[in-house]
């Protein structure tokens, strides 16, 4: 049986959210919704197999040991920890961590 991690998305994290929900409801605010929706299904998934994203490529310069979820144009940045995955940043793809 696998292992389930909980997972959980920090107030950073929370706040990626209202800034896509912002940006993409200025146009189309049900596509902002669905694709929220869509997303947040994405990030909770992490609950099984979070090991099978890579790492990020700041990790290195950042000395961190951070992983992502690439969904279409954005990155789910997270940390796995013992029993824990952290979803710690939501950010645009074209957009380096900082």
């Amino acid at each position: 049986m696998q292992k389930k991690y909980k997972v959980s998305i920090t107030k950073t994290a929370q706040q990626d959210f209202v800034t896509i929900w912002e940006y993409i409801s200025a146009d189309n605010p049900l596509n902002a919704r669905t694709f929220l929706d869509e997303i947040e299904a994405k990030a909770l998934s992490l609950q099984l197999l979070p090991q099978r994203h890579q790492m990020i490529n700041e990790n290195e310069l950042l000395g961190t040991d951070y992983r992502h979820l690439v969904y279409k144009k954005y990155r789910i940045i997270y940390r796995i920890d013992v029993e824990t995955v952290y979803i710690l940043r939501i950010i645009h793809g074209a957009k380096p961590l900082d």
